[in-house]
């Protein structure tokens, strides 16, 4: 008799699949949150599977905050492109000069904060019913509280102790007026799985995830690529070098940390995240500013 084995990538993907579906199923105007970030490749690559060989149905939705790795853009440009997805920017900068965040200002100034009134403004004006981000329970605490349909009130606000249960695979993606959800196929991935995933699907990512000489800063213990982006004193300026390295996350030059490294192939990287035994949030100068930095965040309507 033949038989049919999944392994644990398999089944992870199945999963995924099921819940693309599911949010394409019970929403009028989904969103695919999509960075340029390895996570969020993954989910492109398996809605892209999800609908094959139909046109992915929903578009691709980006906050750029204008302080990007150019890597980051060039490649979600590109990638989008090859896939024929719909892409939706909202920018931060736009929020800036119409007044609805301020810039902040000072040594550790960054637009990371600033993206959540973008996010939100953008899913009102495209009337976005549904969020599907790539956040994982085992990247931080308040990300591990997240269930696979997460509900959104009117301002966007996450009530971590008033989410609906979610049993036998059954989702709850009844809303009302003014209301959405964000949604987390790969809420049981690890970042080993997103690595061995990329590598068993020979799936192209941004070159910041491989080993390169980069001219780099160190602050307060966190390795940032040298740019204009950053606010750096003096001292900084002056000790800045070159060194060998990488990302392990991909978010905005002035908070991504990157990680000295020599892996430059998708083996290196899945040889090099076995033996690590930090979390690549960890890595991330804007989960740095409080103990609860992400959940507040959160809570106010970020990703």
């Amino acid at each position: 008799m033949t038989q049919y084995n999944l392994t644990h990538l398999d089944k992870l993907e199945s999963e995924a699949i099921y819940i693309m579906r599911e949010v394409s199923a019970q929403f009028e105007r989904p969103a695919l949150l999509f960075s340029g970030g390895k996570d969020s490749i993954v989910m492109g690559h398996i809605a892209y599977k999800s609908f094959f060989p139909a046109k992915i149905p929903f578009p691709f939705l980006h906050i750029d905050t204008g302080h990007n790795f150019p890597e980051t853009i060039e490649y979600r440009d590109n990638y989008t492109n090859k896939i024929n997805a719909k892409l939706v920017v909202g920018s931060v900068e736009e929020s800036i000069q119409k007044g609805r965040v301020k810039e902040e200002t000072g040594k550790h100034a960054s637009r990371n904060y600033l993206q959540t009134t973008t996010l939100l403004d953008t899913i009102e004006e495209n009337k976005f019913d549904c969020c599907i981000g790539g956040g994982r329970r085992d990247e931080e605490k308040a990300r591990a509280k997240e269930r696979f349909f997460s509900h959104r009130n009117e301002f966007g606000e996450w009530d971590p102790k008033n989410q609906r249960p979610e049993l036998w695979d059954i989702y709850n993606g009844r809303y009302n007026v003014g209301e959405h959800f964000r949604t987390f196929p790969l809420s049981n991935w690890t970042e080993m799985d997103i690595w061995q995933y990329i590598l068993k699907e020979q799936i192209q990512i941004p070159k910041l995830y491989f080993s390169h000489i980069r001219k780099c800063i160190i602050r307060d213990g966190v390795i940032l690529a040298y740019s204009n982006h950053i606010n750096m004193d003096e001292t900084e300026i002056n000790n800045a070098k070159e060194m060998q390295v990488r990302c392990r996350t991909i978010g905005d030059m002035n908070c991504t940390g990157l990680t000295e490294s020599t892996a430059s192939t998708l083996e290196e990287i899945v040889n090099e995240v076995a033996q690590i035994r930090s979390s690549e949030r960890g890595t991330r100068a804007d989960d740095k500013r409080s103990e609860t930095a992400m959940e507040d965040r959160k809570k106010e309507g970020y990703f």
